[in-house]
């Protein structure tokens, strides 16, 4: 009965409607993703190695899971309104945990830590109360229970090898062994994860608003592309030291390759998807939003949090006064930077088949262009590789804007269109919470 009363107090659970977006309260939810993705950025930072990195991967991997899950529970109920708010907070404090402890998850395997066991109970807690609001608001609706019973085990085992990750390797007594019963147990989890989204299928799911979950997970890569912002700004290390012109000058190329990416995705194939999606109906729909959005979005920010590290090392060179300036570029640095670009590229390119059915041959040069190149920017001084990095994805953007220019204009010219509208009705519809002045008649 008190739960009921409370539940009647705040509101209840509302549906969305197709043409819902984003709430406010679901961008303050992000706030621990950005969080989240610093942690992860800061903690390999520490000590860049391929395993290191490998790891990084992995628990990325998964944070994007119990994304990918909170999407889809949005696409079923609005997250700010009714009761649903006290719920998401229980939620974002069981994420925080779950990205503090992430530092943690791949320590010394042989010893016992509390944070691979407080990771795996923050993943209980997420993925349950994801589960819990499901079920709720799939009450009138028996199909969407059963479907959600059907696709429960992967929680479960996913659920079952992350306590094993953090339990049994401190029981064996070989460190290599432990390390990679542990490796083990963590790729198990993220191929159980995405291996059942594929095999879920689109059946018997709805994206009711194509235009929530696109703007859903566009915000969330703006979020990935502030990481490199941070990134660039900590290498610098301005604050610390006095500035220098070095420093500032690859400061100011670190924030134009990042808005030259953005630009990438963002000037045309980003609204062009939408629309696709947009167009799209019943299974079609669930199955593009699905490979491009929730599989493709991932390994973008794979490249994002790799060139972000790659970035603040290099800038780190730079404003470093004890590194002249002339002397060529060490350190795995360059490496993630170039590759970075190119995983976010490549990646933007799946993106962009999967949603519009085309490639674009600019994008394959650039990709050819920095896989050429990397060489000569390993040979470089830190500051010359970050300049020609920064120029060829500036030359990217600039190309695309000549050769694509009509494209671009017709569809940029109905995206205003589309957005005019909107803010013309919505003009409208406010106008009646005006006071109506005395010459007016009543309404």
């Amino acid at each position: 009965m008190g739960g009921i009363r409370w539940r009647e107090r705040l509101g209840p659970a509302v549906s969305i409607a197709p043409g819902a977006r984003v709430d406010r309260f679901e961008v303050f939810f992000d706030l621990v993703f950005v969080f989240s993705f610093f942690i992860i950025t800061r903690a390999t930072a520490a000590n860049i190695s391929g395993w290191q990195l490998a790891h990084a991967m992995l628990v990325l991997a998964v944070l994007w899971w119990c994304w990918v899950v909170h999407c889809v529970v949005a696409t079923r109920v609005r997250l700010g309104e009714g009761f649903v708010p006290v719920l998401m907070v229980i939620g974002m404090a069981a994420l925080f945990c779950f990205a503090l402890s992430l530092p943690q998850a791949f320590s010394d395997a042989t010893d016992v830590a509390a944070g691979p066991m407080v990771v795996a109970l923050s993943y209980v807690v997420i993925r349950g109360v994801h589960l819990a609001l499901y079920w709720h608001v799939a009450q009138e609706r028996p199909g969407e229970r059963r479907l959600l019973l059907k696709y429960s085990p992967e929680m479960a085992v996913s659920t079952l090898l992350l306590i094993s990750a953090a339990l049994i390797p401190p029981q064996i007594d070989d460190p290599g062994r432990a390390a990679m019963l542990r490796d083990g147990l963590w790729v198990s989890v993220v191929l159980l994860q995405y291996g059942m989204g594929l095999v879920a299928g689109a059946w018997g799911w709805t994206v009711t608003s194509a235009e929530h979950w696109t703007e859903r997970y566009d915000l969330i890569l703006i979020i990935a592309l502030g990481e490199s912002v941070i990134s660039v700004g900590v290498g610098s290390n301005l604050l610390g030291q006095p500035p220098t012109w070095p420093a500032v000058a690859a400061a100011v190329l670190g924030i134009f390759f990042t808005a030259a990416l953005w630009w990438a995705h963002y000037d045309v194939i980003a609204p062009a998807a939408r629309i696709a999606l947009h167009a799209a109906e019943g299974r079609p729909r669930v199955s593009m939003a699905r490979d491009a959005y929730a599989y493709m979005y991932l390994p973008m920010i794979a490249g994002i949090i790799l060139f972000a590290l790659g970035a603040e090392e290099i800038v780190h060179q730079v404003a470093d006064p004890g590194t002249p300036v002339g002397d060529p570029t060490h350190g795995p640095g360059v490496l993630l930077l170039f590759g970075g670009v190119a995983c976010y590229l490549c990646a933007n390119m799946l993106f962009q088949w999967r949603t519009l059915r085309t490639v674009s041959w600019t994008r394959v040069g650039a990709v050819l262009l920095l896989a050429a190149t990397l060489p000569v920017g390993q040979r470089l001084p830190a500051l010359a590789a970050l300049t020609m990095l920064t120029a060829i994805c500036v030359g990217l953007v600039a190309v695309e804007a000549v050769v694509m220019a009509d494209s671009r204009r017709a569809l940029r010219e109905m995206v205003f269109e589309e957005k005019s509208t909107h803010e013309a009705h919505e003009a409208a519809w406010r106008a009646r919470w005006r006071e109506p002045t005395p010459d007016e008649p009543s309404t």
